[in-house]
């Protein structure tokens, strides 16, 4: 098959990579589309030590499913559209067993750690991982099902209320997302921005404020969502957030960042790491049109062309990048 391959901080375009095998509880998915994210980059940025084929927001065609596979899944899966959660969990280890399998002790992780991942004409991943993706959403729109999950994650770790003022701190394509979430709990709502630009248009006409640094009071805010992946990101969340306030972490760092712990505990500040969410209300969402998503694409590539599609990824304000693998 045709892919991508990341190894030693390069990607580059591979005609001749092999095609996966399935296990019996897998699904061998035909990749139609799938989306560049931030953890993409950081990948070749030396964030983790992965060789091997990246992506891991993809919609797909569930193309043949594994022998232990049941009679109900198949009717739900094959021949279908479907998206993928993305870790791929053991299910007997302590974690799998209280209910945490993104958190599997034994996991591998679609394009990121000891998993083939979506930039290439097929993936595996277990079928209990899949979900079928709605007639009225787009293929372009459920490409964003992964990150839109991760960006409900938050409403999975911490009640929102109307009354709680809230902070956004960057407008790039996961804030945009987070944003948009958040804004449906009514709260009092403010996402950072450096620059104007196609995502902060889409946040104003969708009535959410959007404003500079220098406009959020320091020591004001509730919750503070963290979504740059930079160091200044994180002092700007930092300092907004009130006494006992929260700190959503929701970016991945191919850095490290200086953080002042005896601050932190003065301030009594919790700090929540958040990746992975809930795909169900992800795909409900976009059925039901409660959030804008196709406006962020910003370009689509062929997969042939998939280094240039990284370059451009990697442009300063880039929204979503797309690489087109396969057809309907």
């Amino acid at each position: 098959m045709r892919g991508l391959w990341l190894a030693g901080g390069e990607v580059r375009f591979v005609p001749d990579l092999p095609e996966p095998g399935i296990e019996p509880d897998e699904a061998l998915v035909r990749v139609l589309a799938a989306g560049i994210c931030n953890t993409d980059l950081e990948l070749v940025r030396g964030y983790y030590p992965y060789d091997g084929v990246p992506g891991h927001e993809f919609v797909g065609v569930a193309d043949s499913l594994g022998a232990g596979v049941g009679a109900d899944e198949r009717e739900r899966l094959l021949g279908r559209r479907v998206v993928g959660e993305i870790n791929a969990a053991c299910g007997s280890c302590r974690e799998c067993r209280s209910g945490r399998p993104t958190h599997c002790l034994r996991r591998t992780v679609l394009g990121i750690s000891a998993r083939h991942g979506a930039f290439a004409e097929y993936l595996a991943l277990p079928v209990r991982n899949l979900h079928a993706v709605p007639d009225a959403v787009s293929t372009d729109a459920a490409v964003f099902a992964e990150p839109l999950a991760a960006a409900l994650e938050i409403l999975e770790q911490v009640d929102v209320a109307p009354s709680d003022r809230v902070a956004v701190i960057g407008a790039g394509k996961l804030g945009i997302l987070i944003s948009q979430v958040l804004a449906l709990t009514g709260c009092e709502l403010s996402v950072v921005a450096r620059s104007r630009s196609a995502g902060v248009d889409l946040l104003t006409s969708r009535g959410i404020h959007v404003c500079s640094t220098d406009e959020v009071k320091g020591r004001s805010i509730d919750l503070a969502v963290e979504c740059t992946g930079n160091p200044e990101g994180y002092r700007i969340a930092r300092a907004a957030l009130r006494p006992r306030g929260t700190l959503i972490l929701k970016s991945t760092y191919a850095g490290r960042l200086d953080v002042d712990p005896s601050a932190i505990v003065v301030d009594e500040i919790t700090v929540i790491g958040s990746r992975c969410g809930p795909f169900r209300p992800a795909l409900r969402l976009l059925e039901r049109g409660q959030v804008s998503v196709e406006p962020l694409v910003e370009a689509r590539f062929p997969l042939d062309q998939g280094p240039a599609a990284f370059e451009r990824a990697a442009r300063p304000g880039a929204l979503k990048v797309l690489l087109e693998v396969g057809g309907p």
